[in-house]
Parts: structure tokens; sequence; C-alpha cells
């Protein structure tokens, strides 16, 4: 599924481009005709792609995978604009969350610049470590580097379409984040700058199909259906109706038990004296 304008929301809200009826955007540069997320829901990403961390030390994707569900971050550490944005959309979802990175999920931020240094990486990290406040942080959110093959297998296999404009010197990329199981499938795109922190713990949620969270966070989320075309969360009216039915049953009936236990409760004293 291609979802062109979801990608690049910033970019096309700043250009402020109308779209046809067919849902295409009109009047888009060319440049931006080739940038966006292709999404691959429940395909896996290849865990042997060979990366280097913040430290310069050489990883494989498949390191943070295994045990919890990973949030996937893809920018550039020298972008001027929307990877900043992004990054700062991701913190400010994340520090809402009673989930915490590194207890219950795994951050991994890669940059798809392969020009981009460990030093980068790790200013990036201290930088966003500072924002998120949180203790133990450190060992669950991941600065990456990498080789252009390496990166270009990453990029396709999680749909993520960037090209670089030699006008402006930078890269034309989409912007959102990436939710995938713990066993390295991709299971929801958020999209845009902003990630509103219910969007992003039921996507973590949906990503262990349910063994993080409570059993409210279940149900709650049992009324809430996931879109793809908006990567966002939204009531399930069907759903919800069914839960309020089931309530109102269950209402009644422990109505009726109760009225039956006021009759019975006078009728068992008489026969008792």
């Amino acid at each position: 599924m291609r979802l062109s304008r979801p990608g690049a929301v910033a970019l096309l809200a700043l250009a402020g481009l109308t779209r046809s009826a067919a849902g295409q955007p009109q009047g888009l540069p060319p440049i931006l005709r080739e940038v966006g997320f292709d999404q691959r829901l429940g395909e896996a990403v290849p865990l042997d792609i060979a990366l280097r961390d913040e430290a310069g030390r050489s990883v494989r994707l498949g390191d943070y995978f295994g045990k919890k569900p990973v949030v996937l971050s893809l920018v550039y550490y020298e972008c001027p604009m929307l990877c900043t944005l992004t990054l700062n959309g991701l913190v400010g979802a994340l520090k809402p969350l009673q989930f915490e990175v590194g207890k219950e999920f795994e951050v991994v931020t890669v940059s798809f610049e392969p020009k981009d240094t460990a030093a980068l990486a790790a200013a990036k990290k201290q930088a966003y470590l500072g924002r998120y406040q949180r203790a133990g942080a450190e060992a669950g959110w991941h600065f990456l580097t990498g080789d252009p093959a390496q990166i270009e297998r990453l990029t396709r296999a999680v749909g993520f379409r960037y090209v670089w404009d030699e006008r402006t010197h930078q890269y034309a990329h989409p912007s959102g984040i990436v939710v995938l199981t713990p066993e390295g499938r991709l299971a929801r795109y958020l999209y845009g700058v902003e990630y509103a922190p219910r969007d992003l713990r039921f996507a973590l949620i949906d990503a262990t199909a349910g063994k993080i969270g409570s059993k409210v966070d279940s149900l709650i989320l049992y009324c809430y259906e996931y879109d793809p075309a908006t990567g966002k969360y939204g009531a399930a009216l069907m759903r919800l109706l069914r839960v309020a039915g089931i309530l109102t049953v269950l209402g009644l009936a422990a109505f009726v038990a109760l009225m039956l236990r006021r009759e019975q409760a006078p009728q068992a004293l008489e026969r008792s004296l």
C-alpha cells in the first residue's frame, strides 16, 4: 500500500497543496512524488542488517529484537528541520507513556545518511535522553548509522522512500515512526511529526498481541481499530456497541439477581422463625 501523503505531511502542509477526488496530491513537486511510505504490514525486516551503534561498534539490527517490541525512526542527524520535528514528536509521545523505553520496548533510531558518524549519533542520543529524562533509557534507545547497502536494505524493507535534492542539498523524505513486533515484523505506521501517546500505546500493545499493558488496556483497545490510511486509531463503532450491549445485559442480570435476593430474604427469615 503506497501512502505518500501521511509520510510527507509536513512538506505538503507547508506547500499548501490540494488533493484530487482520487486522494492524490495535486501540484506535487516532482521530487516529492518519490517520497513516502509503502506500508508492508506483517512483513519481516532483515535482522541481519549490519549497522554501527553510537559508540562505533558493529551491531546487527536483530540485536534489538527478540523480547520486546521496537519503535523505529528513520532520520538523518544533520537534517535541518523535518528529522528534528520527527524526533521531538517521538519523545513528546514517549514521555506521557507508563511504558518505559528499555523496559517494555526498545527505540531504534537509524540515520539513512551514510556519511553520518557515530559521534553525531552519540550527540543525538545524549540530547534526546536529556529530553526524555527516564532512568535506564540509555540502554533502550539506540542511535545507529550504517553503510549505503545496509541502509538501503532497511529502508526498502520498511517501505521508506526518500530522495536527495541537489537543489537544496538536503534529503526529501517522509516523516513518521514504525512499530515492529519482537520478532521483527512490521506492525504499525504512525505518520507525521506529532504522535498521540494513545496511538503509540495501542501500537505497542498490538505489536505484542496484548502481552504488555493491563486488562483494561486490552478492553479499551478492543473498542478501537487501527486505520492504515491515517496511521491512527479510531473508535470501532460496532465493537463499542457490542461492549455496550454486553455491559447492559450484565447490568440487567445483576439488577434481577439483587431483586430476587431481596424478595427471598424475608421469606427465608419467616421460615427460620
